[in-house]
C-alpha cells in the first residue's frame, strides 16, 4: 500500500513536472526575440526582390556610392564599425535599398525598426540589447521618433551605452549598461523635423536625388530579367519616362505592364504594349496620373490659371487639402507645371500646352478679370 502512494505520487509530481516544462518550452519559444533579419537575407517579397544585393549592383547615385563604398572598405580594412549614416530625400528613391546593402558588403547581421513604432525609450531597449559586434540597426522614417526618444538614442550612438533607471523615487538607482560597438542608419524624407543634436550624431549624411531618364531605363531592363518578361529598349525608355524619376514608380509601372502584357498581348513588352497599359492606367507621357490632371484642369478650368489658394482647389476637387499637398503638388510643382507665389497656386504655359487648354484658359482668365474692372 505505501509503495502504491508513492509510485501514485510519483506519477504526480512527473506529470507536474512534465506539465512546467512543456510551459517553459512554449514561452521560451514564443518570447524569446531575435533581430529582424540575419546573413543569408531571404527576401521573398517581390518588391525587396526587384532591389539590388549590393551597393555595386546600384544604378544611380553614382556620388553617394563613391562616398560609402570608401567608408565601408576603410571600416572593414579596420575591423571596426562603420559610422552612423543619415539618408534623407524623397520617398522610393533608395534609401533602404542602401541600408539594406551596407550590412551584407560589410558581412555583419542587419535589424530592422521604424521610428513611428518607437514610441517609448522602453521600445528601443530590445534592438539595442541584440545588437552584434560591427551590426547595423535601420530606423526608418526616424524623423517619428519622439524627443525622449531621440535624448535615449543620443549615449547609445556616442558611447554605446544606455542607462536604465529601475525603481521609483528614493528607492531608484541607475544602470549603466555597455553595448556592442554597432552602426545606426536613419532614413527619413523630412530630415527638418529632426533634431540638431541627432542630426549632429550622424558621421555621414546622404541626400538622394531623382533618377535620370538613362538610370531608369537601365533599372526597368535588369528587373524585366528578373521578372522573367521580354522587354524593347524603347518599351523600357517609355516606362521611365513616366516614372516621375523615382525607380519604386518605375517598378510599379513594370509590373502593370507585365501584367497587361501577359493578359492582352503576347507577354512581350514593346512600345505599343506599353503605352496602351499605361493609358489604360491614366499616365500621360509627363507622369502625370488622373488626379494630377484633375489638379491642372480644376486650377484652369474654374480658377483661370490662378492663382488660386490650396484649401480652395482642394473643396473644388472635393480633397482633403493634406493630400493635395503631400501626394498632388510635389509632382506638379517639381515638372514645373505649377508655381508657388505669395496669393496662390498658378499654372505654368507648359502647364497649359500640356493639357492643351491654353486658348480656353486664357479666355476663362480674361473674363474674370473684366468682371472685376
Amino acid at each position: 500500500m505505501i509503495n502504491t502512494c508513492k509510485a501514485a505520487l510519483t506519477d504526480r509530481g512527473r506529470t507536474r513536472h512534465n506539465r512546467r516544462r512543456q510551459r517553459r518550452l512554449y514561452t521560451d519559444k514564443t518570447m524569446t526575440r531575435e533581430p529582424i533579419l540575419k546573413e543569408p537575407f531571404e527576401l521573398k517579397d517581390e518588391d525587396r526582390d526587384l532591389r539590388p544585393r549590393h551597393m555595386q549592383e546600384m544604378v544611380g547615385q553614382r556620388e553617394v556610392y563613391a562616398r560609402l563604398e570608401i567608408a565601408v572598405d576603410a571600416a572593414g580594412k579596420r575591423d571596426e564599425p562603420l559610422g552612423h549614416i543619415l539618408f534623407d530625400g524623397p520617398p522610393g528613391l533608395g534609401k533602404t535599398t542602401f541600408a539594406t546593402c551596407i550590412p551584407r558588403d560589410l558581412g555583419v547581421s542587419f535589424q530592422v525598426a521604424s521610428g513611428a513604432t518607437l514610441a517609448a525609450p522602453k521600445d528601443l531597449i530590445p534592438y539595442l540589447t541584440n545588437v552584434d559586434e560591427r551590426s547595423v540597426l535601420f530606423i526608418d522614417e526616424i524623423h517619428r521618433m519622439p524627443k525622449g526618444v531621440e535624448e535615449f538614442l543620443y549615449p547609445a550612438m556616442e558611447d554605446f551605452r544606455i542607462d536604465l533607471t529601475l525603481g521609483e523615487g528614493v528607492n531608484a538607482r541607475t544602470i549603466n549598461m555597455q553595448l556592442k560597438p554597432f552602426t545606426l542608419i536613419g532614413a527619413t524624407t523630412r530630415s527638418g523635423l529632426l533634431s540638431a543634436p541627432l542630426r549632429d550624431r550622424f558621421q555621414m549624411r546622404e541626400h538622394l536625388d531623382f533618377y535620370t531618364l538613362e538610370e531608369l531605363s537601365e533599372i526597368v531592363r535588369r528587373n524585366a530579367v528578373k521578372l522573367r518578361v521580354e522587354i524593347e529598349s524603347e518599351a523600357a525608355r517609355e516606362i521611365s519616362g513616366r516614372s516621375r524619376g523615382t525607380p519604386r514608380v518605375a517598378n510599379n509601372r513594370l509590373r502593370w505592364v507585365r501584367d497587361y502584357a501577359q493578359s492582352k498581348a503576347d507577354g512581350r513588352i514593346t512600345l505599343r504594349v506599353a503605352r496602351d497599359a499605361l493609358a489604360m492606367q491614366g499616365i500621360d507621357p509627363l507622369g502625370l496620373d488622373r488626379q494630377d490632371r484633375k489638379d491642372l484642369e480644376t486650377l484652369a478650368r474654374v480658377f483661370g490659371g490662378g492663382p488660386a489658394g490650396v484649401e480652395a482647389i482642394a473643396h473644388t476637387m472635393n480633397l482633403a487639402t493634406d493630400t493635395l499637398i503631400d501626394e498632388v503638388e510635389p509632382y506638379v510643382l517639381r515638372s514645373e507645371l505649377v508655381v508657388r507665389t505669395p496669393r496662390g497656386r498658378t499654372m505654368t504655359p507648359a502647364a497649359f500646352e500640356h493639357l492643351g487648354l491654353s486658348e480656353s484658359a486664357s479666355a476663362t482668365k480674361e473674363g474674370q478679370q473684366k468682371l472685376f474692372e
